[in-house]
C-alpha cells in the first residue's frame, strides 16, 4: 500500500460523550489502512468520559485544554504539548474546547481485546 492523504473533510465523527458537554472521535487510520497503528482526530469539550486503554496511545494538543484524569493526577495539556499514555492506564479524557490529534499501537486493539 502507497501513502494516503486523508483530507479533514472526510472525517466522521461519532460522538462518545455528553452531556454533559460534547466529545466526539475521528478514526483517519483504522485497520483498513494499517494493522498496526490507528490514529485519528477528536474534540473534548466540558466532558469527563471514563476509559482504560487497550492500547498504548500518544495524544498531541492542538486547541483549547486537554486534561488526563489518572489515579496518580492530572496532566494538563496546552496546544503543542504530547501526553504519552501506557496500555492499562485508567483514565478520564477531559477538555476545555479541546482538539487533539492521537495514534495508537496496536491499531487491532479492538480485534485483540473481542470487542470488534
Amino acid at each position: 500500500m502507497s501513502a494516503k492523504l486523508i483530507r479533514a473533510s472526510s472525517l466522521n465523527f461519532q460522538h462518545r460523550g455528553g452531556p454533559p458537554g460534547e466529545a466526539a472521535v475521528a478514526r483517519a487510520v483504522s485497520t483498513d489502512l494499517s494493522a498496526t497503528m490507528g490514529a485519528g482526530v477528536a474534540h473534548f469539550d466540558a466532558c469527563s468520559i471514563d476509559w482504560t486503554v487497550l492500547y498504548d496511545e500518544v495524544v498531541y494538543v492542538i486547541d483549547g485544554v486537554f486534561r488526563l484524569v489518572t489515579k496518580d493526577g492530572v496532566l494538563e495539556g496546552q496546544p503543542g504539548d504530547i501526553i504519552w499514555i501506557p496500555e492499562g492506564t485508567e483514565l478520564k479524557y477531559e477538555g476545555e474546547h479541546a482538539s487533539i490529534f492521537y495514534a495508537v499501537y496496536p491499531g487491532n486493539w479492538k480485534e485483540i481485546h473481542g470487542l470488534a
